[in-house]
């Protein structure tokens, strides 16, 4: 895609937080150096057949060691804010008990070098990589990791402090659950659409869990989030079987997290879909009350659309398939059996995901109509396309460009439209370890070199400081000769 269908020169207000979100193990690299213990990405790529080509995280862009030099590449791009995770193993090996002082002054150090650049310090507690001690005593289907999690954010508050801008418990609660326990595309690994479930509801504790904990720690005010992969979905027709496909669809995908976060309770139509698969008895009296704590903002994620009917879905064969993850033998949708999934009309980045602004409009209107005072920011959008250095040593990614400024574009529309939208963070700040798909995609803003370990602002690195710079969209012609 080289060119737009939306207009460029929208302003947007002077408030606005620019920012880009990277995540511990896709960056940092270092597995084994001061006291790090793995995690279940560490297992999981190790594991022969799970990741492309056999890549692992065990450099990745080798960030651990080069802090300095990636800081000052977020001041020349304008960054405003940087979002970016912590590894729970770097910090508490274990998960639990005497914590990695190494660990932490890695994270204090990079707080600190934030600020005295200007840029605001953005924390994800939780970006898929649970500790290993944790996982072999059952991960995320052990309540007890959810309580163990909320110690974890207590040790990191305490150490951090008011230094950090915003605090995110979690970033993509589904994904931990349906690819890692349901479907097993992600680590841990696991395929068992009940472990799938109980993982949904320790998730959604330790976020409850964890909120309290940071605000035992640094006062009533201090300001909580989640960022969420809202899903959305469409019916191929208006018959009534395949507006049913897409209801189960929302349920799992969006219901189970908006609903006892933001309501307090589960839908009720999730324990009718899943009676065959769990009786939720893991749900304790009490939970939901925990689960649903005030929080300050909703994160964002947002790449791409779908499109269900009623069907039988094939056996997937870990090719990706059209609901836009890696295919398996089992269904990451938990109680939808009798779904699905259709491709998408074009263009496609190199994910295989349609491209379709309106879809993030869509999905922002409907969380403002739905929550009307909860403020959100987008905390993830971009695109992956197979990008190369070029002769003049630059990167052209013009496909990149124009899926940002019509994707900006369309955050601003809904903007017009009422939606409280507080920020926006680019994904990603670099290439990096795309989880099960390698260094195949590239997310980057800022290409890397895996060999070289050479950063190389792209074309659209420029266009988005230019962007930052003015806080104007540029047209995304501009972008090559910024």
């Amino acid at each position: 895609m080289t060119s737009t269908t939306r207009p460029s020169g929208r302003p947007f207000p002077a408030d606005f937080l620019w920012g880009s979100a990277t995540a511990s193990y896709q960056i940092e690299g270092a597995v084994h150096e001061d006291g790090r213990a793995p995690s279940i990405w560490d297992t999981f790529s190790h594991t022969p057949g799970k990741v492309l080509n056999g890549d692992t995280g065990d450099v990745a862009i080798d960030h651990y060691h080069r802090v300095p030099q990636d800081v000052a590449i977020m001041k020349d791009l304008g960054l405003q804010a940087y979002r970016f995770s912590i590894a729970w193993s770097r910090v508490l090996p274990t998960g639990t008990g005497e914590v990695n002082q190494a660990g932490l002054d890695f994270y204090a150090d990079l707080v600190d070098r934030l600020i005295a650049d200007g840029i605001k310090p953005v924390v994800t507690l939780y970006h898929w990589d649970l500790p290993q001690t944790l996982e072999d005593e059952g991960g995320w289907t052990n309540r007890a990791t959810a309580e163990a999690f909320a110690e974890y954010a207590r040790v990191v508050a305490r150490a951090l402090g008011d230094r950090v801008h915003l605090w995110t418990t979690l970033n993509e609660p589904w994904c931990s659950s349906f690819l890692g326990y349901g479907s097993g595309v992600h680590a841990p690994g696991v395929t068992d659409p009940a472990a799938a479930l109980a993982a949904v509801h320790h998730l959604n504790l330790a976020h409850g869990l964890a909120a309290r904990a940071i605000r035992e720690e640094l006062g009533a005010q201090t300001p909580v989030s989640i960022t969420l992969n809202l899903h959305v979905t469409r019916a191929a027709s208006h018959e009534p079987a395949d507006v049913e496909a897409k209801r189960r669809i929302d349920t799992i995908a969006n219901e189970v997290f908006l609903g006892p976060l933001l309501e307090g309770a589960y839908p009720e139509r999730v324990f009718a879909d899943t009676a065959g698969i769990s009786d939720w008895s893991f749900v304790q009296d009490g939970d939901l009350d925990l689960i649903r704590v005030p929080i300050d903002l909703l994160g964002v994620n947002y790449y791409s659309t779908g499109r269900v009917q009623h069907g039988t879905p094939p056996v997937g064969d870990g090719t990706p398939g059209p609901d836009g993850h890696r295919s398996s033998v089992v269904s990451p949708w938990v109680g939808a059996d009798q779904v699905e999934w259709l491709p998408q009309p074009g263009p496609h980045t190199a994910m295989g995901w349609n491209i379709e602004p309106q879809g993030l409009v869509d999905l922002l209107l409907e969380l403002h109509e739905r929550y009307p005072g909860l403020p959100l920011a987008i905390t993830e959008n971009g695109a992956a396309f197979y990008d190369t250095v070029t002769p003049d040593g630059r990167v052209h990614d013009a496909e990149r460009v124009a899926y940002l400024h019509d994707h900006l574009d369309a955050v601003g529309e809904a903007m017009d439209k009422g939606v409280d939208v507080r920020g926006y963070f680019v994904w990603s700040l670099f290439d990096n370890f795309e989880w099960a798909y390698g260094y195949d995609r590239r997310f980057g803003v800022v290409h890397v070199d895996y060999d070289t370990q050479v950063r190389t602002l792209k074309d659209s690195a420029r266009w988005y400081r230019e962007l930052v710079r003015t806080g104007v969209i540029p047209t995304p012609d501009s972008a090559a000769t910024l």
